[in-house]
């Protein structure tokens, strides 16, 4: 499956944005879904994650009521809705697809199978 991100931008802090990543191939409804970013100088890191169906997700402590991620399988896309913004979200983000019909996700970028080019967010103070 190829991913291909979009909707990063420069936004004030306590703005919004919507990601999106969209997925080629109609086997997107068979895998989990996540999102990662990876600021300048530091690891790559867990946002949030979904699983094939949309039922169950999984978000980083420090995304935790403020973003919110979803998906459309008829779509094949799945979003991440970034609110109250602030200037530590700056990172490209990344969306990543894990084959996973088990109704479960992973928190760990090494168990996802494909991922997307990134898209840069930028959060000014």
């Amino acid at each position: 499956v190829q991913l291909q991100a979009y909707g990063g931008g420069l936004v004030q802090a306590g703005g919004s944005l919507r990601l999106s990543c969209a997925a080629s191939g109609r086997t997107f409804s068979s895998y989990a879904m996540g999102w990662f970013r990876q600021a300048p100088g530091k690891e790559r890191e867990f946002v949030a994650a979904i699983n094939w169906i949309g039922g169950s997700t999984s978000y980083a402590d420090s995304v935790k009521g403020r973003f919110t991620i979803s998906r459309d399988n008829a779509k094949n896309t799945v979003y991440l809705q970034m609110n109250s913004l602030k200037p530590e979200d700056t990172a490209v983000y990344y969306c990543a697809a894990d084959r996973d019909l088990s109704g479960s996700y992973s928190v760990e970028a090494r168990y996802y199978d494909y991922w997307g080019q990134g898209t840069q967010v930028t959060v000014s103070s």
